[in-house]
């Protein structure tokens, strides 16, 4: 049976939930999970009856990176497919980012890579205190380009330099702490919380938002150019197809250190 990378329902209100759907894989991002995203994103925003966007990741946890699979065949692909790869990453975080009306992310389980790009791309992030958190994939020798911008948008440079490079995972609370999540709350108080936010924001113009939303990314520079873009792609896929790259992604494969490790 086919796999849905990304499910999607709405409710009464307009309020549409993406669930990212790879739940045996950690919801691990996959061509077929960003060409949904892609799509998908632009889509809800021309139709007024929705009202708001809440993600959320299936299973165990909310989503763990790129699907490492996928990440090597793309490393072993000609250039333009390789690039293309980088670009589709790119985009949808763009895409999100940029996204008119509100966006919302539950976080629990792992967040790591492109998780934590989608909670710098909302606007509302609520984590659970059982959460954990990595900007992880400099560990297997790739670069977080596509998501290296809005990773300094929400956390600001000093942090995203030291969790990029190092790679080191942390709690709800660090994450809390250096913006990359709004409010930490228990498994079984967080929905309540949503749906305060969720109801506040109800009370406010979709046009209202929209605007302010333009307003606040577009005055301050923090949208994407195709230029801009297609710079962070080639970084993305030039470093993913290095020696360092391709000895990274083996490694985390067969679960063994790279080369470079102590």
């Amino acid at each position: 049976m086919t796999e849905t990378p990304v499910l999607m329902a709405r409710d009464a209100r307009g309020i549409v939930t993406a669930t990212l759907n790879r739940p045996a894989l950690g919801n691990a991002y996959n061509g077929a999970m960003l060409s949904a995203l892609i799509e998908g994103l632009p889509q809800l925003a021309a139709d007024p009856s929705v009202r708001g966007l809440v993600i959320r990741g299936a299973g165990k946890h909310f989503q763990a990176g790129a699907d490492i699979n996928w990440l090597s065949q793309a490393a072993a692909s000609a250039p333009e497919q390789a690039f293309a790869a980088s670009m589709m990453t790119t985009r949808a975080m763009q895409r999100l980012n940029e996204f008119q009306k509100p966006t919302f992310a539950v976080i629990h389980g792992a967040c790591f890579g492109g998780g934590t790009g989608i909670a710098c791309c909302v606007d509302v992030a609520l984590a659970t205190t059982e959460a954990s958190f990595g900007i992880s994939e400099v560990r297997v020798g790739v670069a977080p380009t596509p998501i290296s911008t809005h990773m300094v948008h929400a956390m600001g440079l000093r942090h995203a330099r030291r969790y990029a490079i190092t790679g080191e995972r942390f709690g709800p609370e660090e994450a809390m702490r250096i913006g990359l999540v709004h409010e930490v709350h228990a498994p079984d108080a967080i929905e309540a919380r949503l749906e305060a936010i969720i109801a506040a924001m109800m009370a406010s113009s979709p046009a209202g938002i929209a605007m302010t939303k333009t307003s606040l990314l577009q005055s301050n520079g923090l949208t994407l150019s195709e230029h801009q873009m297609t710079a962070l792609a080639n970084e993305s896929w030039m470093q993913r197809a290095s020696e360092e790259g391709r000895e990274g992604l083996a490694a985390f494969r067969e679960k063994r250190k790279p080369r470079w490790a102590p």
